[in-house]
């Protein structure tokens, strides 16, 4: 991707009105009336490498003329100036700064990228069944050079930028040595098998599950982290040319027995595939780098002195350190950077008034848990677990707590709000996925909209097999598949295409946003081309509405389940609690 800004002379202006997407970038720039270099954001409109070449501006810098006809070079064409007859790029044409800002991008090493990702997409055209884009290209080059200097890699890619793809075309690069890895979430499992046959059916995918190990060069043995767990021992045994660790975010405990048996492995080459590198603490990011390349960040105990102390003290140029160590072995790119292409995402957060009959059944379950008191200890988590759930299923529906299921409408604020979002996504033909935390919930959804809408919703959830799972995406993503799906957040919310739809629903609010996040990314990744709204949906007065203050402040736990949310939930004192839970009524 380029980003084409304005200079006036003595400082920089809007950025050119051009088709692209619109982004502030910091950038190298002379400040001052000694010239000086510093680093400044930048107003920018970013463009692909075809926009680029296409491109007429009236005013249009030398560097920007450099850059197309280094681009027309690099595809061939003969009408442009040779490498030695070319004047070298002006700073401005280069001019991205280090994390640190005391250094910038060398010419040659721009001009280098760019021969290199055309180099990548020429060498893959014939294996690699896949339409690369272009910074798809650059991801398998920068994996190759970063895996060259330290053995290892983290693709950190926003969701939906397509680091599957991009992770195939690496290993169609190495299949001519030893067996080949891949380790993820067993949701994907059955998905990763299916990709490698569309995109490189040259290579041979094999699940394993036990028994012998499968050797043969070509070969890409796909496992579970449980798997792996349960039979890591086995896998370690086998020199594998190269080991992916897909959702590698599951990795983040270094003491977990899974990710012990991860470092176990002896991998010529190690990558780590994650859109949440971080999702709340450094020592995450250390455990993922630790994993594929241990001498970058060194011995834990260094890591948290040099970097994680003085960070959480509020140390900007440690934080600046750190991004400056960690930038040749993490490529972590954000959609607005490099998919210039794609819709936009309109986040629509909506507060749902609950029923006279959930408000009455809310206030009586969480006096009932006041009066029982909540205990104290191992008691005190289970206790404050069970009256959560409770009353989030209130406000989800209060049949769900009261086992009175006959009549679903009119007694749900949140599901009468979504039945109307979804008979209008009916009306103007907009495919819908529903998420909910829940089993039971999903269950219901599927019932009501049947009942109100005649549709057979599928559900997506944990207590599928992979063919079952297989088979709903496949038939939601058909040009006449389902109009609605509803989906486990759990199960669902990593690692799927369903770009078919147009619409996401949050029916229920989880602890981390970067949950939601990856789930809504399901619609919001390549392939997409209308925008896509993003609905949540909480319950207003209740204790979803603590949740999504935590989302707003940014201070969402970590924990795929409740259990991180209980832990801090359980470290209040009785007052505390009770008055995060109760109504607001005065909302």
């Amino acid at each position: 991707m380029f980003a084409l800004w304005t200079w006036t002379g003595r400082g920089t202006g809007p950025a050119p009105r051009v088709l692209g997407d619109r982004e502030t970038l910091a950038l190298a720039l002379p400040v001052g009336a000694d010239g000086a270099i510093e680093v400044a954001d930048v107003d920018t409109t970013i463009v692909d490498t075809a926009a680029l070449v296409g491109l007429t501006l009236d005013t249009a810098g030398e560097s920007v003329v450099q850059w197309q006809d280094a681009v027309r070079a690099t595809a061939g064409d003969p009408r442009t100036a040779s490498t030695a007859e070319r004047p070298p790029l002006p700073v401005a044409a280069h001019a991205v700064p280090n994390a640190t800002g005391t250094a910038i991008v060398s010419a040659a090493h721009a001009v280098r990228v760019l021969h290199d990702s055309e180099a990548v997409t020429s060498e893959l055209r014939s294996t690699l069944r896949a339409q690369l884009r272009p910074y798809q290209a650059r991801g398998i080059g920068w994996l190759r050079e970063t895996v060259a200097a330290h053995g290892g890699a983290v693709l950190a890619d926003e969701m939906g930028l397509g680091k599957t793809v991009q992770a195939i075309g690496f290993l169609l690069g190495r299949a001519d040595a030893e067996p080949q890895l891949v380790v993820c979430p067993t949701s994907l499992v059955g998905n990763w098998a299916h990709e490698i046959e569309r995109f490189a059916p040259g290579l041979h995918a094999t699940v394993w599950r036990g028994g012998e190990v499968p050797v043969e060069p070509g070969t890409v043995v796909i496992v579970g982290y449980p798997t792996l767990r349960l039979h890591g021992e086995m896998l370690a045994e086998q020199l594998w040319s190269t080991v992916v660790f897909d959702e590698a975010q599951a990795l983040k405990n270094p003491r977990t027995q899974t990710s012990k048996a991860a470092r176990a492995l002896n991998g010529a080459a190690k990558v780590a595939l994650t859109g949440t590198p971080v999702e709340n603490h450094l020592d995450e990011l250390w455990a993922l780098i630790h994993l594929v390349s241990p001498r970058v960040l060194g011995h834990r105990a260094q890591f948290r002195r040099r970097f994680v102390q003085p960070i959480q003290e509020g140390s900007v140029p440690a934080a600046a350190r750190l991004r400056d160590t960690i930038e040749p072995i993490v490529l972590a790119r954000r959609k607005s950077q490099v998919a210039a292409a794609l819709p936009p995402k309109i986040h629509n957060d909506l507060l749902c008034d609950l029923t006279a009959e959930q408000e009455e059944l809310y206030d009586l379950l969480l006096t009932e848990a006041v009066d029982d008191g909540f205990g104290s200890g191992f008691e005190r988590h289970g206790r404050i677990l069970a009256v959560l759930t409770s009353l989030k299923q209130v406000c989800n529906h209060p049949g769900l707590v009261t086992g009175e299921l006959g009549t679903l409408t009119g007694r749900s604020g949140k599901l009468d709000l979504c039945t109307d979002i979804v008979a209008t996504n009916l009306e103007t033909a907009s495919p819908t996925l529903v998420f909910t935390q829940y089993r039971r919930t999903g269950e219901l959804l599927v019932r009501h909209l049947a009942d109100q809408f005649a549709i057979t919703a599928p559900f997506l959830h944990g207590g599928l097999n992979q063919a079952e799972r297989a088979d709903i995406v496949s038939r939601f993503q058909a040009e006449n598949g389902p109009p609605v799906v509803i989906l486990s957040l759990r199960a669902a919310g990593t690692g799927l295409t369903l770009t078919r739809a147009a619409d996401v629903i949050h029916f229920d609010r989880w602890w981390n946003p970067a949950v939601e996040a990856q789930a809504s990314d399901r619609a919001h990744r390549i392939g997409q081309t209308r925008t896509v709204t993003v609905t949540t949906l909480t319950s207003t007065t209740t204790v979803e509405e603590h949740i999504a203050g935590m989302h707003d402040r940014k201070a969402a736990l970590t924990d795929l389940s409740d259990t991180a949310g209980i832990a801090a939930l359980a470290g209040l004192d009785d007052d505390q609690l009770t008055e995060i839970l109760r109504r607001k009524r005065e909302s």
